[in-house]
Order: structure tokens, then sequence, then C-alpha cells
């Protein structure tokens, strides 16, 4: 067996791993000890990262070869690299000399490696003459690097995660990292374990894993976080616990944001925010923790903030993000061990995106397009002076933007890069027709199986995790090496080479005879010339080499000469703005951009599961990912339950302006009244149905809005005005059965043409250590007989399988198929299909899921009302995904602890193992551990 160190290519927290292989197979992964973001740990999407690189994932999910679609609409065809390479050249060619070269579109990802994310900067910008290129960072941190730069003058997060150590409040807004950066939330357990007076404050409209260990949760109404924070600087103002002489020394324009936040009383700020006084109040003394409020008089004690896509996805991002900044400079809790705003990157390179200038505003090295002094050193640092050229200085189409011209038919060549824009942009009509109108769109991937790849016309292979070399950088400004430990599968390669090749082809076709851009034979070539484009920046990392990284992760800067990075940025005081001062930002408090109302009276708000990643392309292939949260679903209420009728299962239509969505209801107390919830992976892959027009109505950002910040140009995906009202689909079909890994991930596949035939389907994987696929589907009214027996054919139940149960009622349109499998001297349930009456469901799912002996069941799996004679439990809802525990296993070993709530976790945890290993369940066995009643 092989190790090699390595980065998780999940969240922003930017985990180190060892990778496990053997020969050509990753086998294993763990964490890495040495590495300073996780010090060995990882949550239940890292650690289970080599499951999803098995051979039969990457036979049937990956991408191995080039693929063509002659006709749109029509099927691909394999295709040769340089044959598909010289066709592509060819077509971007005759784009851009027809119509120019912002008739092309380069959509890129969060999820490159610093060296992709500079080829195709380069490419666009240096070679063909266009800023249009966006990433789908831009749906995630472009309001954080805007409030960063408004304020603070550069996109640079001054503190860093040992700040959790020191923090006397940590102030957590918009963000839930008990779910989203996991092991992040460890270290800030560890930290106030080690320090219990540490405050804890979450702003969220939910009341989440991470606002339920809150000391003070403020449950906002959706929107109203400027209000928020102007109504904390009221009161410190009107306290006195402002640091007046932090502000007069090293800030300005604090007189305009005073005159503003006059208006924001407690009593108004509590209107606008849904708040009671008392605890803005609570939060304000917090926060600026002077004056006695947290120790001694006088002393101020550090406030650290985090904070992710709850600020961040709105139309008035940028204003909320400046806002919250504006408390630190305010009470001078900035630039100190323990004191600062970080953002919390959603992505594992987000933040190399941004060093590297792959936004449509932005240039290398943090440099601004509009400068025309930055487009000058660009120029010269990219060879573009000695060809008499320069870069264009007209701001690119950012994300929204991008596709929207598509759809408009301004731009005509779309290339997408290691994203999945037909799920994860808002507004998906729009995004449809863009894709469907571009003149060619090429699709750069690992996966075949993305929505986004229905629509290409070229499909190309590229490396992923474990395969890839280069850098990340995570939210701290840690830069990291990615390592390969394994080669490309099939035809693979790199992303940095596949643009570098492009390039060298469009040069031979747009510029004969001039020196290549692109002179690149390795990552790290990549990376010596990004690294020669920040010397003097604030970014300067003209001090790292690769052998310095292979040693150990840096943050930067770290300029040349210097042997360490800085941890904490400002701790002089002075700030990367033209008079060292950093910016008070006078931001207004507007309203929600789409707010509720009579027509549409719900808010809609969108946040992330525990176990599973973005549009789910890697771990939705895993069926233990999927235990915490089985199907999809849209939480309401109790209240909101009662009111529309619905009981749990119950099927609903969520309705926007844009679209309609119908998902099974879930009752949660953690959803405000007049609020509803959805994950935001779900998309077509896994959720479709048909609209009352026939057209498909899959996936959460069919309703989301693509309204965005005017600054940022960030969507608002986080909010949406729905209405909702009891879907009319009685005719109901459930499927499931176990198969091995590669039929499982085959049949998923094949039912994607079934699902669109019905009001509602879903499609997911199940099982921790085997592989199942559960189908279910709702009509209004029961389907053709030959679609169900299409079902019961791929499920394995057709009518070859001579030894199937079977139960027709075609009257009522009623039947059921049980496939059974001999287990020694009994048999287990295999497959089944009921359809037309699934009231058994409780006790046949338990019946297959938990491999039960199901002889003595005989004939009572076909009666449609039969009851089992026997008690089948439902294990319940996973909590633990890496010993596959459930909320009953341990309520029930809870009954019979005692003591602490620190003692009955210890016992828990020693009796069934929970928790014990990446420790993601932790924030919910705690809550369990507080509202489990001790037997007895």
């Amino acid at each position: 067996m092989t190790d090699t160190p390595s980065t998780c290519p999940y969240c922003g927290v930017g985990c180190g791993v060892i990778i496990e292989s053997e020969g050509a197979q990753i086998t294993g992964v763990r964490g890495d000890p040495a590495h300073p973001a996780n010090f060995g740990r990882l949550c239940s999407k890292g650690a289970t990262l080599h499951l999803t690189a098995t051979a039969a994932i990457t036979q049937h999910a990956r991408l191995l070869q080039p693929m063509h679609r002659p006709l749109r609409g029509g099927p691909l065809q394999p295709a040769v690299w340089d044959n598909a390479l010289d066709a592509i050249a060819d077509q971007l060619t005759a784009t851009v000399q027809t119509h120019g070269p912002d008739a092309v579109g380069f959509y890129v990802s969060g999820q490159l490696l610093t060296e992709d994310y500079y080829v195709f900067n380069k490419l666009a910008k240096g070679l063909l003459g266009t800023n249009n290129i966006d990433t789908n960072s831009r749906l995630c941190m472009s309001s954080a690097v805007a409030g960063y730069k408004a304020t603070l003058g550069a996109d640079a997060p001054p503190a860093c995660y040992d700040d959790l150590n020191h923090a006397h409040t940590v102030f957590i807004a918009g963000a839930n990292p008990a779910w989203a950066h996991p092991v992040l939330f460890r270290r800030l357990e560890d930290a106030r374990r080690a320090n219990p007076a540490q405050k804890l404050i979450v702003v969220d409209p939910r009341r989440t894993e991470t606002a339920q260990l809150a000391d003070l949760h403020l449950q906002i109404l959706p929107g109203s976080d400027v209000a928020l924070c102007h109504g904390l600087l009221h009161l410190m103002l009107w306290e006195g616990w402002t640091d007046t002489a932090f502000m007069a020394a090293h800030t300005s324009g604090f007189e305009a944001l005073k005159a503003r936040v006059r208006d924001f009383t407690p009593k108004d700020t509590a209107r606008l925010t849904g708040l009671k006084e008392a605890d803005l109040l609570q939060a304000a003394r917090w926060f600026a923790n002077v004056d006695g409020s947290s120790g001694a008089s006088g002393a101020r004690l550090p406030t650290l903030s985090l904070y992710c896509q709850g600020l961040n996805q709105s139309s008035s991002g940028t204003a909320k993000n400046a806002a919250l900044i504006n408390l630190h400079l305010a009470t001078g809790q900035i630039g100190k061990p323990g004191a600062g705003p970080l953002s919390l990157t959603g992505q594992p390179n987000a933040m190399g995106g941004r060093e590297v200038g792959g936004l449509a505003n932005l240039l290398s090295a943090h440099r601004d397009l509009a400068n025309p002094a930055h487009r000058a050193e660009v120029a010269r640092l990219w060879g573009l002076d000695l060809q008499a050229r320069d870069v264009p200085s007209q701001p690119g189409k950012t994300a929204v933007e991008m596709f929207q011209a598509a759809a408009d038919g301004e731009i005509k060549a779309l290339w997408i890069a290691c994203t999945n824009p037909a799920q994860s942009l808002p507004d998906q009509a729009m995004v449809r027709r863009a894709l469907e109108r571009a003149e060619l769109v090429i699709v750069q991937e690992a996966y075949s199986t993305t929505a986004t790849a229905r629509f290409a016309d070229w499909l190309l292979p590229a490396t992923s995790w474990g395969e890839k070399d280069g850098t990340v950088t995570n939210s701290e400004r840690r830069i990291s090496r990615v390592r390969a430990a394994v080669a490309g599968p099939g035809q693979t390669r790199h992303d940095w080479a596949i643009a570098t090749d492009l390039a060298r082809r469009l040069e031979a076709r747009l510029r004969p005879g001039a020196a290549t851009l692109f002179p690149y034979d390795s990552a790290e070539s990549v990376w010596l010339e990004h690294r020669e484009t920040t010397r003097g920046r604030d970014l300067d990392i003209t001090g790292m080499s690769y052998p310095m990284l292979d040693a150990g992760p840096q943050q930067w800067p770290l300029p040349e000469g210097q042997t360490g990075g800085r941890a904490r940025l400002y701790a002089d005081g002075r700030f990367e703005t033209d008079d060292g001062r950093a910016r008070f930002l006078d931001t207004p408090f507007v309203p929600l951009a789409e707010p509720r109302d009579a027509r549409y009276p719900f808010s809609l708000t969108t946040g992330r599961l525990r176990d599973q990643w973005h549009g789910m392309s890697r771990t939705g292939n895993l069926g233990r990912l999927w235990g915490h949260q089985p199907e999809p679903s849209v939480d309401l209420h109790p209240q909101e339950m009662t009111r529309l009728g619905l009981k749990d299962g119950d099927l609903v239509q969520l309705s926007s302006r844009r679209g309609l969505l119908v998902l099974p209801a879930a009752s949660s107390d953690a959803v405000a009244l007049t609020q509803a919830h959805v994950a935001m992976h779900w998309g077509d892959e896994v959720l479709q149905g048909l609209d009352a027009q026939g057209q498909s109505s899959g996936g959460i950002n069919r309703l989301t809005s693509p309204v965005f910040c005017p600054i940022s140009k960030q969507p608002e995906l986080k909010h949406t005005a729905v209405k909702l009202q009891k879907a009319e689909l009685p005719w109901q079909l459930l499927a499931a059965a176990w198969l091995c890994e590669g039929e499982a991930l085959a049949l998923r596949s094949q039912l994607q043409a079934v699902m669109g035939q019905f009001g509602y389907a879903c499609c997911v994987p199940f099982g921790h250590e085997q592989h199942g696929v559960l189908l279910r589907a709702a009509a209004a009214d029961a389907p053709p007989p030959e679609r169900v027996a299409r079902i019961e054919a791929l499920f394995g139940l057709g009518p070859e399988r001579t030894d199937a149960l079977r139960y027709d009622d075609r009257r009522r349109h009623r039947s059921r198929a049980m496939g059974l499998v001999r287990d020694g001297d009994d048999a287990r349930l295999q497959a089944f299909v009921l359809a037309g009456d699934i009231r058994a469901e409780a006790w046949v799912k338990a019946l297959l899921m938990q491999r039960l002996p199901a002889q003595a069941y005989g004939r009572l799996l076909l009666m449609p009302d039969a009851q089992a004679p026997l008690a089948l439990v439902p294990r319940g809802r996973q909590v633990c995904t890496c010993f596959n525990t459930s909320a009953p296993m341990i309520e029930q070993a809870l009954a019979g602890t005692a003591g602490t709530e620190a003692d009955r976790l210890a016992a828990l945890q020693g009796k069934l193992q929970c928790g014990t290993q990446c420790g993601s369940c932790l924030p919910e066995l705690k809550r369990l551990v507080k509202t489990c009643v001790v037997a007895g």
C-alpha cells in the first residue's frame, strides 16, 4: 500500500488527507495528523472519499474518453483527443472571427486547482481577449470579496482558525458550520471546552444544529441582517462600547454610518428583525466585550465572526458583509488573536480562483480590471505587451449574466469546466434556454452523469481527486498541495493540460507565428508563473515553492526572503487602502428583492446537508451518505403542517414566479412560521416531475431567483417567495432493490428517462455496506400498465423473473411484484415494486432494507391491506454515518444512562461508538443527550 498526502476536495476548510492506494486503485483515506487545518480529523464526506473512487463508480459514472454529440438532442459518440481539440479550436476560432471574442463565455469552478484556474484565466483574457470568464464561486463567495475590498481594501480574510482558541465571543452569521464545515466546528467545540466562558452567538432564520448549541440564537427574519448589524452598532454607540481610539487612528467614513444607524433603535430593529430587544442588547454587549461586560472593567476581550452563504447569497450581499465588518471596525475587533471577520469559503479552492483573478471583474493577484495600471502590469507579466496587445477593459459577464446572454443569443459558445450549472444556477428555465440556444457547448468534466453533460456538444474527460497535482487555498489563506495517488483513468487529462492544449491550437489559428503564451509542461510550471504575478501584492507568495509546500501548507502573504506566512492581517492597524485606513461602508437596509406577499406567502430558504456536497456528482453515488437525509423534502413548521392539512410524507407543490416543484413535506421545529426550507443539493438527477404544462419541474433551482447584488453580482439563492399547496397526486409507486454497485449506478441512470413521466419522482441510493436503489413516484392518474411493467423490468422483476411473487388488480390500477432470494433455510426480500397502493411501505421497506428473513410473510407480501404479523419497526433516521447508528438506537441507549450530559454522551459513545470517528454527528448526539429522558 502507498500513502500519498493530499487535500480534501470538498469545503473550504482545506483538510489534509492521506490517500491510500494499491497499484491503480485508491483503497482508503484518512486525515493527515500533520495538516494544520484539521490535525487528522475528517468529516463524513471526507472520510468516505475513497468510496467515491471505486472501480464500479469509475466505470459507470466517470467520463473516460472525449465524446461528441453531432446532432443536438442526439446520442453521444466517442472521439479521439486530437480530433476533438482540433474541431473545438476550429469552432471557437470561427465564433471569435464572426462574432468577436465576447461571443465566448467560460464558466469554471471553485473545485479547480489554482493552476487550472490560472490557465483558463489567461486563455480568456490574454489570448482570446474577453473577460467573459466567471466561476461558480460567484454563487458563494463574491459578496465576501466585495465586502472585504469595500472596507479593508483587499480580498484577504484577516483571521485564522487558531483564533477560535483565543476568542471570547464567536459570532456566527448566515452559516451552519456544524453541517457545512464540520471539522472547523470540531475546533470550535474544543475551544468551548477549553474556555467555558466563551460565548457563542448564532444568527440564522432556522434553528440549525449550530444554533441549537449557541448561548444566544438570534432567529432573524430572512434578509434582515443589515438591520441587525445597524441595530447592534446603534446600541454600542449608545452604551459607549465602541473603540473611539481605534476608529480615530485607523478608519474613515464613520460619520455617515453613524448618522444612518441613529434610526435603528432597539424598538425599530426588533420590528425589522423579529428579535427581542433584550436579545439585541445581549448580542451587542457580547460582541463589544468591553466595560466589564465580559471581563475586567475597560478590558476588551476578542470577538471572532464566522459567516457564509446566509450573508453572501443575497441581492444585498455586499451590504450584509460590510455591515458585519463595520461592527469589527467600530469595536477594534480586528488584527489581534481571537478577533476579526472570517468568511468561510464554500468550495475547496474558491480562494485560489480569486487569487488568480478567475472572475469576470478581476485580474491576477487581486488586481482590479478597472485599473489601467493593473491591466498594463498583467499585460507585461503575460507577454502581451510584446505583441502590442492589452487586457480588455470592459468587465465580463458574471455567472447569471453570462447564461442570460447565452439565452438571449449574445454569447454563442460556452466552455464549462468542473461545474454543473444545469443544477446549481438559479432560474433553471433560463439556464436551460441558454444551454439549448448556444451554438457550441463544451463541458469539461470528471463525471458523465451531471445534468449539464446532457446539453454538451463536446464532453472532455478530466482527472479528479486523487489523480490531480497542484495547489488549493483554504478559508484562512493557507495554500496546500494536492497530489496524485493514482493516474487518471481511461483517457482523462488534467484540466490545466486540456486548457493549455486547446489554447495552443487557438494561438495557431488566431495569432500564427506569435510566441506561445502557454509554455507549460507541468502544474508546477504554471504555478511558478502565477507566483511571479503576486510579487509585491497583498498576497505575495514569492517566498513559497512546491518543495516548501510539500513540507507543509503555508499561509499567504509569504514574500521572498521570509520563512513563514502571516496568520493574522492588520495587526499594525494599516489596511490595503490608499491612505492605509479601513473604510466604514454606509450601507442602507434594503428589504428582500422578492418579499412574501399575498400571492406567495412563504419565505423559502435553502441550505446544505451534512453528508452531501453541492450537486452530488460525487457524494450522491454513496448510499451510506444518504442515511441522514434519505430522500428530498421540504421542512415546514408543525403549525404550518396542521394549517395546510399535511402530515409527514404528503406531497406539496411549491410554486415561485419562475416554476414549481413537488416535494414530500417534513415537520420541523427548526423552521419558523411562514417559512419553508429545502436543501440546495436537489437537481433533476435526483428529483423530477411534470408541471401542468407537461414541462419538467425537477430541481430546487427551478424556483430560485436570478436577482443579484448590484456590487458583487452574487444571486439571491438563499431566499425565494413561494406558495404551498397540497399536491393532488393520489396514484403512488414505490420500488426498491439491492444490487451490486455497478448495477445500482446503471439503474439510476436508466430510471432518468422514466422519472420525467410522473407528476413527482425521486430516485436515490441507499445502503451502508451494500448498494440499493429506491424509486418513489406519484401521479394524478394511473399511468399506462406498460410504464409500471418497465419499472418492474428495470428492478429485475420483469416477466423473465419466473420466481417473482406477483399481484395485479387492473381494475383498481394496483400491482405488486416481489423478488426473494434464498438465504440458507429462509429467504430474504431482494426487490419489490408497489404500484397504486403503497400502504405497506413501512413494513415491506423495513423487511428489505434490514435484510430480515421474509419467508414467514408468504402471501402477506401480496395482500394490499395486509399488516405484518410481527412488529417490523423501521430503523429510523441515520444519525451517525460512520457506524450506521439510527436515532431510535441512540434514544434506546440513552434511556439507560445517567449523570451529567458529558457522562451520558461518553456512555453512549462507549456503547454504540457513534461520534467517535469523523465526529460530524456530534452536534446531533449532544442534542439527543439533552432531550432524551432517562428511563425510570
